[in-house]
């Protein structure tokens, strides 16, 4: 399964795609770094301009790379109303651009991704980048807005791994147990 993070801006959307590969005769699954980077629409431009330079550039990516779904960082309530009507707006055409490609789109919060990733959701952006390269085996951190985008892909592919292994497990009935004035419920793989 091939998933491309996105971590929208209006300023700089950072992109990121990973893959889950199965190699034969292992359970598990690999995660692989496939590319990431950064879109930066030109600064002084209106900002219709710029969000349909952020919409080209991830139906690029999207081109580029066929994932599989996509997943889009929630947008976080900011101090400042119309910075975060902005990043509203980045993010719609975001939305749009992975809509228009037919592809499934999930949205985790930076506080879910950064707990899947780091193990504290309120990790700060320089740890969020040394685990995704940690994570991915890259040679360097990448940029900010690169980390995040790969975090909220790794972020899908773990969720993703940890269903699949709820799927495979062998399951055994429940049963329920007297235990003094109560049941008590077991579940038992």
């Amino acid at each position: 399964m091939r998933i491309l993070g996105i971590d929208p801006g209006s300023s700089v959307t950072g992109y990121g795609v990973v893959e889950l590969v199965k190699p034969e005769k292992r359970l598990d699954a690999e995660l692989v770094h496939l590319a990431h980077g950064t879109l930066r629409p030109p600064r002084n431009a209106p900002l219709a301009l710029r969000l349909a330079a952020i919409q080209a550039g991830l139906a690029q990516v999207i081109k580029d790379h066929s994932p599989d779904l996509a997943v889009v960082e929630q947008v976080f309530v900011s101090s400042s109303p119309r910075s975060a009507l902005i990043l509203g707006h980045a993010r719609g055409v975001a939305l749009a651009a992975v809509a228009a490609a037919g592809l499934p789109v999930e949205e985790y919060s930076a506080r879910e991704i950064k707990q899947a990733v780091v193990g504290s959701g309120a990790a700060a952006k320089a740890e969020v980048q040394a685990m995704v390269k940690r994570i991915l085996r890259l040679e360097s951190r990448p940029s900010q807005d690169a980390a995040d985008a790969l975090a909220a892909a790794i972020c899908r592919a773990h969720r993703g791994r940890f269903a699949e292994l709820a799927r495979s497990a062998p399951r055994r009935r429940s049963r329920a147990r007297r235990s003094g004035g109560g049941f008590v419920l077991r579940l038992s793989r």
